[in-house]
């Protein structure tokens, strides 16, 4: 366990020019005491880590001291070669190189774990592409790629719901949502400085897209300018992982802006956060429970909220007989009206094609009124 942390510790100072205790100690999960303990043993093993003392000061490796892949285990080398998602790679016009790292990753391996790759990737598969759904890979997509790698502008032409609209934007990052790309990106103002906030847009409604490069000088050579050279600087704060899980979030309540009352089964109670937004669904019967809880007949009424009635409508038909829809009147109307048409679907044998009942039918069997 010890000699993993060490191992852990000298990797992070090899990335990074320096790191205070505090840092360390939070990526290593241990203490700040224990930090100082293990760089002393570091150092004592020959590894060159130097202190800075004060209150910027830190740890850092001194001498270009750098590690060898040869330390990684079977284990560690899998995981390192399911780390990528090819298709994805290969949409953002990267497959070239992500197929050469993998081979010099596979070169500085021990001889017994270069069998890691081929191992992972008979085991274990990334499917993105949403059932049902052939995945389309939007044109522009290497092109926006290509400028998140360089932090470089991009002016783009981009459809909203009320028609195109030209923008410049500082591209931050790509994601890759159930087969759909979005980019995450901050609209710069005519001068080049940044709009305060980030925008997420889709890929596949983006009609242009032109990195912007240096330009041409008119004078003696100048010192480069990032406005000129179309490279921004990246917000140090901005987490990408963490902006799209917010701003998901956020896409997910907006979505939900009417309230449905439901008594539900015990059945209907498991069933519903699968027919409906499934975080939603556990948060209304957790209230409901907590509420009062079920009925004498064991059924729980719970308040929902969903996109729409229509929307709403089209869910929990799938619950069938193990929901009840108690408001709002509208909607409890139209659940009425199609039990009633089932049920008469479901009633007597009718011939498919004429509804007329059948011979064998209940109906047919009956004595016909005479004059």
């Amino acid at each position: 366990m010890r000699a993993a942390r060490l191992i852990k510790m000298v990797l992070l100072l090899q990335s990074r020019p320096s790191m205070t205790a505090g840092e360390l100690a939070r990526e290593l999960e241990v203490s700040q005491r224990t930090v100082a303990r293990d760089v002393l043993s570091l150092s004592e093993a020959g590894v060159p880590v130097y202190a800075d003392r004060g209150r910027a000061g830190g740890y850092r490796l001194i001498g270009g001291y750098r590690t060898r892949l040869t330390g990684l285990d079977l284990r560690e080398a899998e995981a390192l070669f399911l780390s990528g998602v090819p298709f994805a790679l290969r949409e953002m016009g990267l497959a070239d190189v992500a197929s050469a790292a993998r081979l010099k990753v596979s070169a500085a391996l021990l001889p017994e774990l270069r069998d890691a790759a081929s191992g992972a990737a008979q085991r274990f598969h990334l499917d993105a592409p949403r059932w049902y759904h052939d995945p389309e890979t939007p044109e522009l997509l290497p092109v926006i790629a290509e400028a998140v790698w360089d932090d470089r502008r991009l002016t783009v032409r981009y459809l909203r719901a009320d028609g195109e609209v030209a923008r410049e934007l500082e591209p931050y990052g790509l994601v890759l949502k159930a087969g759909v790309w979005y980019l995450a990106a901050r609209v710069t103002s005519a001068g080049g400085a940044p709009q305060a906030g980030f925008r997420v847009y889709r890929l596949d409604r983006f009609t242009a897209a032109e990195p912007l490069g240096p330009t041409a000088p008119s004078g003696p050579p100048a010192p480069p300018d990032p406005v000129d050279s179309g490279r921004f600087v990246r917000d140090p704060e901005f987490d990408l992982p963490a902006f799209w899980a917010e701003r998901a979030e956020q896409f997910r309540r907006s979505l939900l802006r009417e309230e449905v009352v439901l008594r539900l089964t015990p059945r209907g109670v498991r069933q519903l956060p699968y027919v409906t937004e499934p975080a939603a669904a556990r948060a209304a019967v957790e209230r409901a429970t907590a509420d009062g809880g079920p009925d004498a007949r064991g059924w729980l009424t719970v308040t929902l909220p969903v996109e729409s009635e229509e929307v709403a409508y089209a869910q929990l038909l799938a619950l069938g007989p193990e929901g009840e829809v108690l408001a709002p009147s509208g909607l409890r109307e139209r659940f009425a009206t199609a039990a009633h048409r089932a049920a008469a679907l479901y009633g007597p044998a009718r011939e498919p094609t004429t509804g007329r009942p059948t011979d064998d039918s209940p109906a047919a069997a009956a004595p016909s009124e005479g004059p």
